[in-house]
């Protein structure tokens, strides 16, 4: 039977739990052990598609078409194991589940509660399958403890903890050490305090890891140990790391593994195997020259909408031994803008990138850059709206379609980009998504995609038939595919049926592929995505010229 390792938080949100639930994950894999990592979490919400990336942050998309929290992103990339849509619930999901079944009459005229009802949905939740062979099940509760929302995770894990095998239930609480400078003094207060609120609801944490500024003082470690009631080894310091994919080489030097272990009497655990992760560290700490990539985008005032963009670009400076450099614009700051201005932002770069987006805002601005791109010889990626974006631009100012648009922008003559039911008529697609509030015309989770033979994606990839993973309502039209291909911008790839574009690409310029999917969602530091190792590749030639 697996074992479950709870991890929660304390005094204040943002402290990385999504990051230790992953680096965790990838040291118990170190030593050999199977791991699946799931998130709990407390907003009521059924799941994070409907919300503003400016407060949520990315949706990550699950193979199987979840929309799931940006940390299933962080588990995936550390561990390789694919997530699903049972590895991440919110208390919208089991809320919905439970009404249904009260509406069903599933509950024969009981009272519906929180305990038992709630909790059990919950503890139902957590114990699902995790898969043969699997020996550890991570749980992240998202939210801070002490939130009145994440009381009824917090009573669940709880009851867990007395229901299953003596031995088989491990709690680590997340919390913060602040040091005041002006005092010269690390606090250990806000923790003992968070342990406290914990203790009140009947968890007593095994491992504190401690986020700190600064080395934890003997003295503290012994403080924090007695107050809290938790061995001095089990107090884990968490310090800033060079890198997030140095965190696990870092808690393992401080023994969060080992105290991990402890917990569960696996003291003949075999050591662990830390060589990639060293050298993924050595490599993005070493770096043979750098890069500087614009990301023409909506949302760039918060960075963790474009979480896993980020790290698969990392990823594709690694396998090119070249440190990555963000170049932020804001799509709405190029429009209307005089040539220069552009020029001025996107001369020196050596790559420019749009992701991908929902809405007109700053799409005049994100069209300008893929000309600019275009014009000028910059390798361009253009991520589901960056592909449309240069499918538009290709559109108005080669195919002489002056009106060309999506008509997610409004009415159009001349609909390059449109709800693909606007013209599929007849044929039965599967869509998966966000439902009948918004039409069911999202399409989300793997789909696959043709390449042509001769393709320069083909040569990317190696292979000619791919799947990756969706997340959009719109697409490109198939019926404009002649008009656009006269002039230069090609359909290098569509979906099975040849209904759908997947992939375009420019053979006249030295790196110029848009593509409808999100390849940034499958990508790992120890396997970048093709992708966005070619685009990088592409960049760092560049780099060489100007």
């Amino acid at each position: 039977m697996a074992r479950y390792i709870f991890i929660t938080g304390g005094v204040v949100s943002s402290l990385g739990k999504g990051l230790a639930s992953a680096a965790l994950g990838a040291l118990l894999q170190a030593r050999g052990y199977r791991v699946r990592l799931r998130k709990l979490d407390p907003y009521l919400n059924v799941d994070p598609g409907t919300m503003s990336p400016f407060q949520h942050g990315e949706v990550f998309v699950t193979d199987d078409g979840a929309e799931t929290d940006l940390d299933l992103g962080h588990y995936e990339r550390f561990t390789g194991v694919n997530a699903t849509r049972g590895d991440n619930i919110t208390t919208g999901q089991i809320y919905k589940t439970i009404i249904e079944k009260e509406r069903r009459g599933d509950y024969l005229g009981a009272t519906v509660q929180v305990i038992p009802h709630v909790t059990d949905e919950i503890k139902r939740f957590v114990l699902s399958d995790p898969g043969e062979g699997v020996d550890f099940v991570l749980v992240e509760i998202g939210g801070t403890v002490g939130d009145i929302e994440g009381l009824p995770f917090f009573e669940a894990i709880r009851q867990l903890g007395q229901q299953l095998p003596r031995g088989h239930a491990c709690y680590i609480h997340l919390t913060l050490l602040p040091y005041i400078k002006t005092a010269g003094e690390m606090k250990t207060k806000p923790t003992q305090h968070s342990v406290k609120e914990l203790r009140s609801i009947g968890i007593q944490p095994d491992i504190l890891l401690c986020r700190c500024e600064q080395p934890i003082p003997a003295g503290e470690r012994r403080k924090i140990a007695l107050f809290c009631n938790v061995r001095e080894s089990a107090v884990i310091q968490a310090m800033d790391s060079a890198n997030i994919y140095g965190v696990p080489l870092d808690y393992h030097a401080q023994g969060l593994d080992a105290e991990v272990l402890e917990v569960f009497g696996m003291t003949d655990a075999p050591a662990p195997d830390l060589a990639r992760w060293q050298e993924i560290s050595y490599r993005l700490q070493n770096p043979d020259g750098e890069v500087n990539i614009a990301v023409v985008g909506k949302y760039t005032g918060l960075t963790d909408a474009y979480k896993s963009l980020v790290e698969a670009l990392i990823h594709g400076g690694v396998a090119n031994n070249v440190r990555v450099r963000f170049n932020w614009i804001e799509g709405e700051s190029f429009e209307g803008q005089e040539e220069s201005l552009i020029a001025e932002r996107l001369t020196d770069v050596h790559g420019v990138l749009v992701p991908g987006a929902f809405g007109d805002r700053g799409s005049e601005g994100m069209i300008q850059a893929v000309r600019f791109a275009r014009e000028h010889e910059i390798p361009y990626f253009g991520i589901c709206f960056g592909m449309q974006m240069a499918m538009i631009e290709a559109a108005r100012n080669l195919a002489g379609i002056k009106a060309a648009s999506s008509t997610e922008f409004g009415p159009t003559s001349e609909p390059i980009v449109g709800l693909m039911t606007e013209w599929v008529r007849g044929n039965e697609r599967e869509v998966r998504g966000l439902g009948d509030n918004l039409g069911g015309t999202m399409r989300c989770g793997a789909y696959d995609a043709v390449l042509a033979p001769d393709s320069r994606v083909a040569a990317i990839y190696g292979a000619t038939a791919i799947s990756e993973r969706h997340r959009h309502r719109y697409e490109v039209n198939i019926d404009y595919r002649a008009a656009i291909e006269a002039a230069g911008l090609k359909f290098s790839g569509l979906s099975p049926d040849g209904v759908l574009p997947e992939l375009c690409e420019r053979a006249d310029h030295p790196w110029f592929v848009g593509v409808q999917f999100h390849p940034e969602l499958k990508s790992r530091p120890f396997d970048p995505h093709p992708l966005f190792a070619s685009f990088i590749g592409a960049a760092k030639e560049r780099s060489r010229l100007v």
